[in-house]
């Protein structure tokens, strides 16, 4: 016999009703069941609500992936609204709490808006500063590396695969994944994929993999510029546009930002103006930090690509640090609640406070966790530093010609590219990361699951 369900009230906002769902279902609700009764919730969003309630204890789990069942728990409830208000852990100026206030009223409370291109206009490199020369002090203080004289991306090198996890991970939550931490590094460093989860979540922390990859190993050479920035977004956007012709191009169409009265330019010849204004001036700018958190600005406020913008900003305003060997910015640990009101303020006031509070805080949190880790972080090997690109082909080669014989092959590559007194070393390096071979790291060396799956039957498993 089907449990009796209580009439809703309409006038209950979305996230009391499915929670109220969960009460009047005593056997308890699977995630499919709560959505198909709550269509206009997004799978993403009631998923982060369910894992706040099972947190505080609300909403009590039981079982595993899609057999998970939520029913009412015995903690006490706790309101929507104190769920979804602004940490209280992270410091903010007056100035952002006013930004707080504005962003926390209801959609018809706030006046709509669109791009306001004084906003970029009005920034001049080196004399316009949303960072203060106090405040940049302070960062360059935090961020500091052992490796700060040595060639541009050395330490983002040394830490790279630290910084694969904790940046896809965090980056992945902030747009409502639900990989855990060690779903991440198993995806990652092992190719496992987590069980329960949509193939978009795999497809995000994947896609962020490649993107950083892409960034640390062209430090030396990328800039803040048009075919970085669309090369990182096509990167990040691989498989999860509905038109694959969006991936890495000028969005074509207007777009709507939920939960928010912004509304950004919708003529394709403007936005591309304007984007090639804002790569112009980040270009400009003399300081990493103020060049980092310039592009956390106005990337998301201009919404250069049809999706996927702030995505893209996040890994982009890590570039200049990279180049100038500072801890990274991972934004682990920086609740959702933050970072979306921080952006609602640049998108409906122009205003950079609220952003700024963040960033700093997060900023913190990533040198903390990285600069706990210096004293066991190994330096990278000369020689594969060195070869890098000598390594990645020749694996390629060898992967893609599995009727060919594997040394004979490493052999004969090394020895066109690679002076004599450091071959040895090098084909050492080439037969050790071709033992290491896995389907999380293909990326690296330009493969596809289906050239390392025919590669390793022909080689015996």
């Amino acid at each position: 016999m089907k449990p009796q369900i209580a009439p809703l009230s309409a006038a209950a906002n979305p996230a009391e009703l499915l929670k109220q769902s969960i009460r009047n279902t005593p056997p308890g609700l699977t995630l499919a069941e709560l959505l198909a009764q709550h269509p206009a919730v997004a799978r993403r969003t009631a998923q982060r609500w369910l894992g706040q309630w099972v947190a505080d204890g609300s909403i009590v789990a039981q079982g595993a992936a899609r057999a998970r069942r939520y029913l009412a728990g015995n903690g006490a409830v706790v309101s929507i609204s104190s769920l979804d208000r602004f940490p209280p852990s992270i410091p903010l100026s007056a100035d952002s709490r006013d930004i707080v206030a504005y962003v926390d009223q209801p959609l018809q409370a706030r006046k709509p808006v669109g791009y306001q291109r004084d906003f970029l206009d009005g920034y001049q490199p080196n004399v316009t500063w949303y960072l203060p020369a106090t405040l940049r002090r302070q960062l360059h203080k935090m961020g500091h590396t052992a490796q700060a004289d040595a060639p541009a991306g050395t330490y983002s090198r040394a830490i790279l695969n630290r910084l694969l996890i904790d940046l896809s991970w965090a980056s992945s939550q902030l747009e409502g994944n639900t990989d855990s931490r060690l779903d991440t590094r198993a995806l990652i460093e092992h190719g496992q994929v987590a069980q329960g989860k949509a193939a978009t979540e795999t497809q995000m922390i994947l896609n962020h993999k490649s993107a950083i990859e892409l960034l640390v190993e062209n430090t030396g050479t990328a800039g803040l510029d048009r075919y970085t920035l669309m090369n990182l977004h096509a990167a990040l956007s691989e498989n999860l546009l509905p038109n694959p012709a969006d991936e890495g191009r000028i969005r074509q169409h207007m777009v709507e930002i939920g939960k928010s009265v912004f509304r950004p330019l919708s003529v394709p010849q403007q936005v591309d103006e304007a984007l090639t204004l804002l790569l112009r001036k980040a270009g400009q700018i003399s300081d990493p930090f103020e060049q980092s958190f310039f592009m956390l600005v106005h990337v998301p406020y201009l919404q250069p690509f049809a999706d996927i913008n702030k995505r893209t900003s996040r890994l982009a305003a890590n570039l200049p640090l990279f180049r100038a060997n500072l801890c990274p910015l991972t934004f682990v640990d920086v609740p959702e609640a933050a970072y979306s009101r921080a952006i609602l303020g640049v998108y409906e006031l122009t205003r950079v406070e609220l952003l700024r509070d963040v960033f700093v805080w997060a900023y913190e949190r990533s040198t903390q966790e990285y600069l706990a880790i210096k004293q066991d972080m190994t330096e990278p090997d000369p020689t594969r530093l060195a070869y890098r690109d000598v390594i990645k082909q020749t694996i390629h080669a060898v992967v893609t010609h599995p009727g060919d014989d594997a040394l004979n092959l490493i052999t004969q590559t090394v020895a066109l590219h690679v002076p004599e007194p450091d071959r040895a070393a090098v084909q050492s390096l080439t037969v050790d990361e071709l033992r290491r071979l896995h389907e999380g790291v293909l990326a690296r060396y330009g493969l596809r699951p289906s050239e390392f799956a025919a590669w390793k039957a022909r080689a015996g498993g």
